[in-house]
Protein backbone atom coordinates (compact mmCIF):
# COMPACT_ATOMS: atom_id res chain seq x y z
CA UNK A 1 0.00 0.00 0.00
CA UNK A 2 1.34 3.50 -0.94
CA UNK A 3 1.34 6.30 1.13
CA UNK A 4 -1.46 7.93 -0.97
CA UNK A 5 -3.55 4.54 -0.71
CA UNK A 6 -3.10 4.39 3.13
CA UNK A 7 -6.39 4.01 4.96
CA UNK A 8 -7.46 6.48 7.82
CA UNK A 9 -9.63 6.21 10.51
CA UNK A 10 -11.32 9.20 12.24
CA UNK A 11 -9.20 9.07 15.45
CA UNK A 12 -6.16 9.01 13.13
CA UNK A 13 -7.08 12.73 11.81
CA UNK A 14 -8.49 13.84 14.69
CA UNK A 15 -4.84 13.23 16.47
CA UNK A 16 -3.44 14.78 13.57
CA UNK A 17 -5.71 17.94 13.85
CA UNK A 18 -5.65 17.66 17.97
CA UNK A 19 -9.95 17.33 17.96
CA UNK A 20 -12.17 15.01 18.40
CA UNK A 21 -13.32 11.86 16.41
CA UNK A 22 -16.60 13.66 16.57
CA UNK A 23 -15.48 16.96 15.20
CA UNK A 24 -13.60 14.60 12.41
CA UNK A 25 -17.52 13.18 11.70
CA UNK A 26 -19.30 16.71 11.97
CA UNK A 27 -16.31 17.97 9.58
CA UNK A 28 -17.30 15.38 7.25
CA UNK A 29 -20.88 15.69 7.11
CA UNK A 30 -20.78 19.87 6.52
CA UNK A 31 -18.67 19.25 3.57
CA UNK A 32 -15.44 20.37 4.83
CA UNK A 33 -13.94 16.90 4.06
CA UNK A 34 -15.02 14.83 0.95
CA UNK A 35 -17.40 12.32 2.00
CA UNK A 36 -15.53 8.99 3.07
CA UNK A 37 -15.74 5.72 2.37
CA UNK A 38 -17.55 2.91 4.78
CA UNK A 39 -16.62 -0.73 5.56
CA UNK A 40 -19.19 -2.94 5.28
CA UNK A 41 -20.11 -2.73 8.99
CA UNK A 42 -20.56 1.17 8.16
CA UNK A 43 -17.74 2.45 9.46
CA UNK A 44 -15.96 5.56 7.90
CA UNK A 45 -12.68 5.05 6.15
CA UNK A 46 -10.40 7.91 5.36
CA UNK A 47 -7.53 8.55 3.21
CA UNK A 48 -4.84 10.70 1.99
CA UNK A 49 -7.08 12.97 0.49
CA UNK A 50 -8.78 14.08 3.77
CA UNK A 51 -5.69 14.11 4.79
CA UNK A 52 -4.91 17.21 3.04
CA UNK A 53 -8.55 18.49 3.35
CA UNK A 54 -8.35 18.75 6.90
CA UNK A 55 -5.03 20.40 6.95
CA UNK A 56 -5.93 22.68 4.57
CA UNK A 57 -9.18 23.28 6.37
CA UNK A 58 -7.68 24.11 9.91
CA UNK A 59 -4.92 26.33 8.04
CA UNK A 60 -7.48 28.64 6.24
CA UNK A 61 -9.57 28.86 9.90
CA UNK A 62 -7.20 31.71 11.43
CA UNK A 63 -7.40 33.80 8.77
CA UNK A 64 -10.72 33.45 6.99
CA UNK A 65 -12.87 32.21 10.29
CA UNK A 66 -14.73 28.96 10.51
CA UNK A 67 -18.01 30.44 8.82
CA UNK A 68 -15.93 31.06 5.49
CA UNK A 69 -13.78 28.39 5.63
CA UNK A 70 -16.45 25.71 5.71
CA UNK A 71 -18.61 27.62 2.97
CA UNK A 72 -15.46 27.20 0.75
CA UNK A 73 -14.44 23.63 1.65
CA UNK A 74 -18.19 22.77 0.85
CA UNK A 75 -18.67 24.40 -2.25
CA UNK A 76 -14.93 22.84 -3.42
CA UNK A 77 -16.14 19.29 -2.39
CA UNK A 78 -20.08 20.15 -4.20
CA UNK A 79 -17.85 20.24 -7.52
CA UNK A 80 -18.03 24.52 -7.69
CA UNK A 81 -14.26 25.71 -8.16
CA UNK A 82 -14.90 28.46 -9.49
CA UNK A 83 -17.40 29.35 -7.01
CA UNK A 84 -15.31 28.58 -3.93
CA UNK A 85 -12.55 30.87 -4.92
CA UNK A 86 -15.24 33.51 -5.70
CA UNK A 87 -15.70 33.15 -1.95
CA UNK A 88 -12.05 33.96 -1.43
CA UNK A 89 -12.29 36.78 -3.64
CA UNK A 90 -15.20 38.42 -1.67
CA UNK A 91 -13.12 37.58 1.86
CA UNK A 92 -10.05 39.41 0.72
CA UNK A 93 -12.46 42.33 -0.95
CA UNK A 94 -13.72 42.74 2.61
CA UNK A 95 -10.96 42.71 4.41
CA UNK A 96 -9.69 45.51 2.00
CA UNK A 97 -12.96 47.46 2.66
CA UNK A 98 -12.71 46.71 6.34
CA UNK A 99 -8.88 48.78 6.03
CA UNK A 100 -10.01 50.97 3.82
CA UNK A 101 -12.60 52.06 6.46
CA UNK A 102 -10.06 51.97 9.56
CA UNK A 103 -7.81 54.61 7.86
CA UNK A 104 -11.10 56.76 6.81
CA UNK A 105 -12.51 56.25 10.89
CA UNK A 106 -8.54 57.29 11.74
CA UNK A 107 -8.28 60.32 10.13
CA UNK A 108 -11.90 61.54 11.09
CA UNK A 109 -11.79 60.61 14.92
CA UNK A 110 -8.59 62.11 15.23
CA UNK A 111 -9.74 65.51 14.11
CA UNK A 112 -12.95 64.86 15.90
CA UNK A 113 -11.26 64.33 19.43
CA UNK A 114 -8.24 66.94 18.50
CA UNK A 115 -10.77 69.70 18.63
CA UNK A 116 -12.81 70.84 21.46
CA UNK A 117 -16.40 70.13 20.67
CA UNK A 118 -18.45 72.20 18.20
CA UNK A 119 -21.24 74.78 18.72
CA UNK A 120 -24.71 73.16 18.21
CA UNK A 121 -26.42 74.28 15.50
CA UNK A 122 -28.97 76.62 17.03
CA UNK A 123 -29.02 78.14 20.85
CA UNK A 124 -30.64 77.35 23.67
CA UNK A 125 -30.29 74.26 26.40
CA UNK A 126 -29.80 71.22 23.74
CA UNK A 127 -30.93 69.22 20.76
CA UNK A 128 -33.25 66.78 20.92
CA UNK A 129 -32.89 63.40 20.34
CA UNK A 130 -34.41 63.31 17.12
CA UNK A 131 -32.48 66.86 15.89
CA UNK A 132 -29.07 64.70 17.18
CA UNK A 133 -30.16 62.12 14.95
CA UNK A 134 -30.99 64.02 11.64
CA UNK A 135 -27.51 65.57 12.36
CA UNK A 136 -26.15 61.92 11.83
CA UNK A 137 -28.05 60.56 9.68
CA UNK A 138 -28.86 57.91 12.39
CA UNK A 139 -31.99 56.26 13.42
CA UNK A 140 -33.43 57.81 17.08
CA UNK A 141 -32.83 54.31 18.17
CA UNK A 142 -29.52 54.10 17.76
CA UNK A 143 -28.97 56.77 20.21
CA UNK A 144 -30.96 55.39 23.14
CA UNK A 145 -29.19 52.07 22.42
CA UNK A 146 -25.84 53.60 22.60
CA UNK A 147 -26.92 55.72 25.61
CA UNK A 148 -28.25 51.85 27.34
CA UNK A 149 -24.71 50.52 26.33
CA UNK A 150 -23.50 53.71 28.82
CA UNK A 151 -21.69 55.81 25.96
CA UNK A 152 -23.82 58.54 26.07
CA UNK A 153 -25.36 60.73 28.92
CA UNK A 154 -27.14 63.12 27.46
CA UNK A 155 -29.09 65.89 30.22
CA UNK A 156 -32.64 65.65 30.37
CA UNK A 157 -35.04 68.68 30.37
CA UNK A 158 -36.82 69.63 33.35
CA UNK A 159 -40.83 68.80 33.78
CA UNK A 160 -40.47 66.87 30.13
CA UNK A 161 -37.77 64.52 30.80
CA UNK A 162 -36.83 65.18 27.47
CA UNK A 163 -33.14 63.99 26.40
CA UNK A 164 -31.17 67.78 25.81
CA UNK A 165 -27.56 66.66 23.90
CA UNK A 166 -25.07 69.44 24.56
CA UNK A 167 -22.22 69.98 22.53
CA UNK A 168 -20.07 67.50 24.13
CA UNK A 169 -22.81 64.89 23.63
CA UNK A 170 -23.32 65.59 19.72
CA UNK A 171 -19.26 65.17 19.57
CA UNK A 172 -19.52 62.03 21.26
CA UNK A 173 -22.69 60.70 19.26
CA UNK A 174 -20.30 61.76 16.29
CA UNK A 175 -17.40 59.72 17.78
CA UNK A 176 -19.59 56.58 18.31
CA UNK A 177 -20.98 56.44 14.95
CA UNK A 178 -18.46 56.24 13.15
CA UNK A 179 -16.44 53.88 15.26
CA UNK A 180 -19.53 52.32 14.77
CA UNK A 181 -19.17 52.14 11.23
CA UNK A 182 -15.99 50.88 11.60
CA UNK A 183 -16.68 47.57 13.49
CA UNK A 184 -15.95 48.84 16.62
CA UNK A 185 -17.98 46.96 19.60
CA UNK A 186 -19.12 49.10 22.66
CA UNK A 187 -16.40 47.82 24.95
CA UNK A 188 -13.89 49.55 22.82
CA UNK A 189 -15.48 52.78 22.33
CA UNK A 190 -16.34 52.95 25.88
CA UNK A 191 -12.31 53.42 27.05
CA UNK A 192 -12.05 56.15 24.36
CA UNK A 193 -15.39 58.17 25.19
CA UNK A 194 -14.13 57.67 28.99
CA UNK A 195 -10.33 59.13 27.89
CA UNK A 196 -11.59 62.12 26.00
CA UNK A 197 -13.95 63.05 28.41
CA UNK A 198 -11.82 62.46 31.95
CA UNK A 199 -8.66 64.74 30.07
CA UNK A 200 -9.35 65.20 26.60
CA UNK A 201 -6.89 62.93 25.19
CA UNK A 202 -6.62 61.07 22.46
CA UNK A 203 -4.28 57.89 23.82
CA UNK A 204 -7.38 55.36 24.23
CA UNK A 205 -8.42 56.41 20.88
CA UNK A 206 -5.30 55.89 18.83
CA UNK A 207 -4.40 52.25 21.13
CA UNK A 208 -8.22 51.48 19.56
CA UNK A 209 -7.29 52.27 16.00
CA UNK A 210 -3.94 50.22 16.27
CA UNK A 211 -5.27 47.64 18.00
CA UNK A 212 -7.59 47.24 15.10
CA UNK A 213 -5.27 47.71 12.82
CA UNK A 214 -2.87 44.82 14.16
CA UNK A 215 -6.24 42.64 13.92
CA UNK A 216 -6.14 43.27 10.38
CA UNK A 217 -2.58 42.58 10.00
CA UNK A 218 -2.80 39.30 11.50
CA UNK A 219 -6.19 38.32 9.50
CA UNK A 220 -4.66 38.91 6.33
CA UNK A 221 -1.10 37.28 6.91
CA UNK A 222 -3.63 34.04 8.03
CA UNK A 223 -5.79 34.39 4.74
CA UNK A 224 -1.98 34.53 2.93
CA UNK A 225 -1.26 31.34 4.82
CA UNK A 226 -4.59 29.87 4.10
CA UNK A 227 -4.79 30.37 0.47
CA UNK A 228 -1.21 28.77 0.16
CA UNK A 229 -2.84 25.78 1.77
CA UNK A 230 -5.92 25.45 -0.41
CA UNK A 231 -3.77 26.05 -3.02
CA UNK A 232 -1.46 23.44 -2.25
CA UNK A 233 -5.14 20.82 -1.72
CA UNK A 234 -5.97 22.01 -5.48
CA UNK A 235 -3.09 20.98 -7.23
CA UNK A 236 -3.31 18.03 -4.91
CA UNK A 237 -6.72 17.18 -5.92
CA UNK A 238 -6.13 17.63 -9.51
CA UNK A 239 -3.06 15.63 -9.56
CA UNK A 240 -5.28 12.78 -8.45
CA UNK A 241 -7.75 13.55 -11.14
CA UNK A 242 -10.64 14.29 -8.24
Amino acid sequence: MTNDDRRLRPVDLARLAGVSTQQIRNYEEAGVLPPAARTASGYRVFGEVHRRALLAYRTMLRGYGPVTATRIMRTLHGGDTPGALALVDAAHAALHEERVSLRAASEALELLAAQPPAPLPRSGGGLRIGEVAALLGVRTSALRVWESAGLLTPARERGTGYRLYGPTDVRDARLVHTLRRSHYLFDQIRPVLEDLRREGSTEALRAAIAARGEALTARTRGMIEGAGALHGYLEACEGDGM
